[in-house]
């Protein structure tokens, strides 16, 4: 009898990209002196629209990774074409929620020669009651909250909490939206916290406490530095991930959505730690080979040929 996968929840914004390249630097045009009155226009250089958001960006790597993932999400009535993109990559959608009285997320992201960004993010439909999707939801091996609107985020972390499921907290662009409270609370249940090492400090800003203290407060900790890796902390360890090689770094949009879903990856394979985070490291590179965030493709013999030429290690992945 062939034992079943583990399943997969990702929770987190279905979006409508709308990728900006600034052919400049944003630091050359920004004057200290007059943040406080701001008012600033870029020239840009090239526009693309996509499939994208958080759920969506994660769930794709992961069916590039052979999973089929649940994602939760609520989306308006435009969502027609991204549905039946996902349908193509066999993602389940049983779980997203359609509001046909508004429109799904978007997102507006430019990014300047040095891969800086400046986004702009609407969090698509509110709802005033819990989203069907956790009502009905099967038995879960591991889930991540991605960002979405603040409200979903704190709803879907303590349904995980109160039924013992084990999460990401993944909380991104979302922090400055979310109240302090809300944010300790998320963070004192997770398995694993996930951010770049600017979210990681605004974190611990908001909660008032140590990088150590927070080391603390989860299973794993994950922080990562672009182009300078990441790194991983599990109680008193300490573990640095070297970057893999891109063969081009065509737009880093959609980097960190896939470097999540290697490491779900990893964590349901059963991997060390090191291996989960080379993993993810490695799945984060094709996007960024490719303009877009689900414009990338691999295959698993592919992966595992170019993890070894990067990491001189040996995965084996199914």
């Amino acid at each position: 009898m062939l034992k079943s996968k583990p399943q997969i929840a990702v929770s987190g914004s279905l979006a409508y990209d709308k990728i900006m390249n600034f052919p400049g630097r944003f630091a050359d045009h920004i004057l200290p002196t007059q943040i406080h009155q701001l008012n600033l226009s870029f020239l840009l250089s090239s526009l693309r629209q996509s499939f994208g958001g958080t759920a969506g960006n994660i769930a794709y790597n992961l069916a590039l990774l052979e999973e089929k993932p649940i994602i939760l999400a609520v989306v308006g009535s435009d969502f027609y074409f991204y549905k039946e993109w996902l349908k193509k990559q066999a993602v389940d959608l049983s779980r997203v929620q359609v509001i046909n009285s508004s429109v799904t997320a978007v997102a507006h992201i430019i990014t300047d020669k040095s891969d800086n960004q400046i986004a702009g993010f609407y969090p698509g439909p509110k709802l005033k009651k819990l989203p069907r999707a956790l009502t009905e939801l099967p038995k879960v091996s591991l889930a991540i909250v991605a960002p979405d609107d603040p409200g979903r985020m704190l709803a879907y972390v303590k349904n995980y909490q109160s039924k013992k499921i084990p999460y990401i907290f993944d909380p991104g662009q979302a922090i400055t939206a979310l109240k302090t409270a809300a944010l300790k609370v998320a963070v004192n249940g997770a398995k694993v916290l996930i951010g770049n090492d600017y979210e990681i400090k605004l974190i611990t800003d908001r909660l008032n406490i140590t990088l150590s203290q927070l080391i603390k407060k989860v299973e794993i900790l994950v922080i990562t530095k672009g182009e300078a890796g990441s790194e991983i902390y599990q109680g008193d360890k300490k573990i640095k991930i070297k970057p893999a090689k891109p063969k081009n770094a065509s737009d880093p949009t959609g980097a960190g959505d896939a470097y999540r879903a290697g490491l779900i990856k990893g964590l349901i394979s059963g991997y060390n730690l090191k291996t989960c985070g080379q993993l993810a490291a490695l799945v984060a590179v094709y996007t960024v080979e490719k303009y877009g965030t689900q414009t990338h493709r691999f295959s698993l013999k592919e992966l595992r040929t170019r993890y070894y030429s990067n990491f001189k290690e040996r995965l084996v992945i199914s």
